[in-house]
């Protein structure tokens, strides 16, 4: 019997050839899509699931009048320790915020991630150096490697550890001590580094009210997190009071003033206003506290998508199947005459439906490897369909199985639920009581259709927007030359004549930050009695005029005002605004212990581009409390662009004596670009989401169609014999659909716009929500409409009445 059912599926499958090949196609794309994001979405919600009791993990953070910081005190970790008793372990990490230069006599590499942690961190997050981590003696550093840097350092042979190599310019003759290798997937991981320095106290005789350290703890299981953070904003009370009786006393010292940004005590009534928070380990990577959700974002996107790509399919094989079952009504009728029971019957459907469901399946992974590769490039990663996804190998026959009874349940009912007598007299008709079902299911889909064609349209205005929108500066002639290397005010201005002699260069400069989307460092000024954190960039001469930055007032630095290297400064707009003041230009405003004298305001720019606000910035050429100044600027005509690199680069050695090993830079523009790219992915979702859902509706809607007229070819046949041209029977089946799109547009259009707008409200600078995207999806809506349904009613047009009708 099983061997009969079998032939009889294979032979329907082939004999309605081009609505299996819909079936299987449409539900292959839908688990190809799948299975891509479900590879993206495991991968984007389980970093560093591999530490063991990664749950009871948090980041301390700080929580200011103005905004939330993971910066904290060097002494918070290890006041937090004593005090707490629920705190197990604590550790500390300190990122370098410069390129990190190794090199030896047979090869050079650069770390742009290195990382100091405390050996407890190095425990905590279960870091295993090869050969096992071991707490450095005494005051030492390990220094550790991923094997990639080794084998550029020593080609030829790997060496025996611990073993010297150079660190920082050649010139500098610094050299250090590598003690080994390191694997560890930074891409997965939310302690991020390239090359990893373990010391037993992280902040040995550093100042200890210093906020530039990462602190994390670890918990004992089952601890009350609320009840944990009031214990230990009560130890960052503590702390603040202490370092406050600290700066009192220490006033004056010159050690404490060199401190940039960082001192606990700068500003008491700020920090006494200020609190804590704590960040779960699981939530870093998707929903920091201090930090942008985009990810979250384009995961919960990706997930959505994927549930009603699935949902979609299933309807659309749901309805292609019901499509077809007048051609079976007569087997099930002869079957159920020769003594077939209905559970035999639903059972030898779902067979069928499972047979097609596992073609689809092994399409879905075929399509999923082709695609990979795309995949991978629009979102950064390296994925491997198999490779570290093992969960796929029972997660895909699940899936098969779920997807094979959603599809198939409820077509096998219906075919086995017709009534012998009724279809073997040709009554072939299936019930019209779940009609008001399948015009839910189409007005579904393409709701969903519209949804995303909507959003995909209004991302991409916002995205064009981001692209065209005046920024405040020029980056387009820009290149950034990578050094590290500070250079004092001799030096420089003796290099800077001499790149000023290379034909095409317009202006050279140097700063401490660039706009690459980082944050400067952030000073308190006071100006009129009214004291404020300001974000601090330390530049030199013609610092505006490389980046064309807009003059609102006043003047620029020039060197024609000597004063202006000592105590001259520069505002925003923003900053201007926070101070409530008009006419600043002249004023004096003080921070850092001295004060400055204010000789121009420059329009706002969007350094850490749309999606915050432009920050209060001042700009000044001497700060003992900014950032050193380290990155270099060129101003180059683009005509001459070519040769004016290629003369930096040969004479760069000469030039930059200081680090002039290697001449490294990158294109500003791409650089300042790159603060798109999650946008841009998001972008990429949409439109995948557009493409498939319109695919996949229209489907559902050739489905529908399909069955729609075929049940009424004989009310068509009647109107044709009565006189009905064809414009008449195409403008009757079309004007259904019709109306079932134009409802859809009407639940559509309210979902679109509410979630369209939540989206835009994470951006500072946004566009405002335009009615076109809105329209456009409403149109493609009812032309694929009227396209597909016309497609189908040409077949009962061009039918003949009589073939209808013979019966009656």
């Amino acid at each position: 019997m099983f061997r009969l059912n079998l032939k009889i599926a294979l032979r329907n499958l082939w004999k309605n050839k081009v609505y299996t090949a819909i079936n299987i196609g449409g539900l292959a794309i839908a688990l190809s899509a799948f299975i891509l994001v479900a590879i993206y979405v495991r991968f984007e919600t389980s970093f560093d699931h591999d530490v063991p009791g990664h749950e009871d993990i948090y980041l301390v953070g700080r929580v200011l009048p103005d905004k939330k910081t993971n910066y904290t005190s060097l002494s918070l970790a290890q006041a937090l320790k004593e005090a707490i008793p629920e705190i197990e372990s604590v550790g500390r990490s300190k990122g370098i915020n410069f390129e990190f230069a190794f090199n030896t006599p047979e090869g050079r590499v650069y770390g742009k991630e290195v990382l100091s942690i405390d050996y407890t961190l190095a425990k905590m997050f279960h870091i295993k150096p090869q050969g096992g981590l071991l707490k450095p003696k005494g005051d030492a550093l390990s220094l550790y490697m991923p094997k990639e840097f080794v084998t550029a350092l020593f080609p030829k042979k790997t060496p025996v550890f611990p073993v010297k190599v150079g660190i920082g310019p050649i010139s500098a003759g610094q050299s250090g001590e590598v003690s080994g290798f390191i694997n560890h997937n930074s891409a997965h991981s939310n302690v991020v580094f390239d090359a990893l320095i373990i010391a037993g106290d992280v902040g040995k005789d550093q100042e200890p009210s210093a906020n530039n350290y990462y602190t994390y703890i670890k918990v004992k299981p089952g601890t009350d997190p609320d009840l944990l953070q009031q214990k230990v904003n009560a130890v960052f009370k503590e702390e603040i009071r202490k370092s406050t009786v600290t700066a009192a006393k220490d006033r004056n010292s010159a050690e404490l003033s060199m401190v940039p940004d960082v001192n606990m005590a700068a500003d008491v009534n700020t920090l006494t206003k200020s609190g804590v928070f704590l960040d779960p380990l699981d939530n870093l990577h998707l929903r920091p506290v201090a930090g942008n959700n985009t990810n979250y974002k384009i995961v919960m996107a990706l997930s959505v998508l994927t549930v009603l790509v699935m949902v979609i399919a299933c309807i659309n094989f749901t309805n292609l199947t019901i499509a077809q079952t007048n051609k079976r009504a007569k087997e099930v009728g002869v079957k159920k005459v020769l003594g077939a029971y209905r559970l035999n019957l639903i059972f030898q459907f779902l067979i069928e439906i499972f047979m097609q469901c596992l073609v689809a399946l092994i399409l879905a992974v075929i399509l999923a490897e082709i695609f990979l590769p795309q995949f991978n490039e629009v979102f950064g990663v390296s994925f491997s369909l198999w490779k570290d996804n093992h969960e796929l190998a029972w997660q895909l026959p699940v899936v098969l199985l779920i997807i094979t009874f959603i599809s198939g349940i409820y077509p096998a009912l219906v075919l086995s639920g017709f009534k012998p007598a009724a279809v073997l007299k040709g009554n072939l008709q299936t019930s019209y009581k779940t009609l008001w079902l399948r015009n839910a299911l189409l007005v579904t889909q393409f709701t969903v259709a519209i949804v995303f064609m909507a959003g995909l349209l209004i991302v991409s205005s916002q995205l064009k927007y981001m692209r065209t929108e005046d920024t405040g500066f020029k980056t387009g002639e820009v290149v950034y030359i990578k050094n590290i290397a500070w250079f004092d005010r001799g030096y420089f201005d003796n290099m800077k004549a001499r790149v000023m002699e290379i034909p095409g260069v317009n202006s050279f400069t140097v700063a401490s930050d660039i706009p690459d989307g980082s944050r400067p460092g952030r000073v308190n000024y006071t100006m009129a009695g009214k004291e404020l954190g300001m974000d601090i960039v330390h530049v030199d001469f013609d610092y505006f005029e490389t980046l064309r930055l807009k003059l609102k007032d006043g003047r620029f630095f020039s060197k024609t005002y000597p004063a202006d290297a000592e105590n001259a400064i520069v505002l925003n707009e923003a900053a201007v605004a926070a101070y409530g003041i008009t006419q600043p230009v002249g004023k004096t405003i003080r921070g850092c212990d001295m004060d400055y004298r204010i000789v121009g305001v420059i329009q706002n720019a969007k350094m850490q581009g749309f999606e915050s606000a432009v920050e209060p910035t001042v700009y000044a050429i001497k700060s003992a409390c900014a950032n050193g100044k380290m990155k270099l600027m060129v101003n180059i005509d683009p005509d001459q662009m070519a040769g004016a690199l290629a003369a930096l680069k040969s004479n760069w050695k000469d030039l930059n004596k200081m680090d002039g090993d290697d001449f490294r830079y990158e294109f500003m523009d791409e650089l300042y670009g790159r603060l798109f790219k999650k946008q841009e992915q998001l972008q990429a979702v949409f439109y995948g989401a557009a493409l498939l859902t319109i695919f996949i509706a229209t489907l559902g809607l050739f489905a529908f169609s399909a069955f729609t007229i075929t049940t009424r070819m004989k009310e068509i046949s009647i109107r044709k014999v009565l006189g009905a041209t064809d414009y008449n029977i195409l403008s009757l089946l079309n004007s259904f659909f019709i109306r079932i799109v134009l409802i859809a547009n009407l639940i559509g259009w309210p979902i679109a716009y509410i979630a369209a707008q939540r989206w835009l409200e994470s951006f500072a600078y946004r566009i405002d929500l335009p009615i076109l995207p809105f329209i456009i999806a409403g149109s493609i809506s009812i032309l694929l409409t009227l396209l597909t349904v016309s497609f189908q009613a040409r077949k009962a047009m061009n039918a003949k009445p009589v073939d209808a009708l013979k019966y009656e």
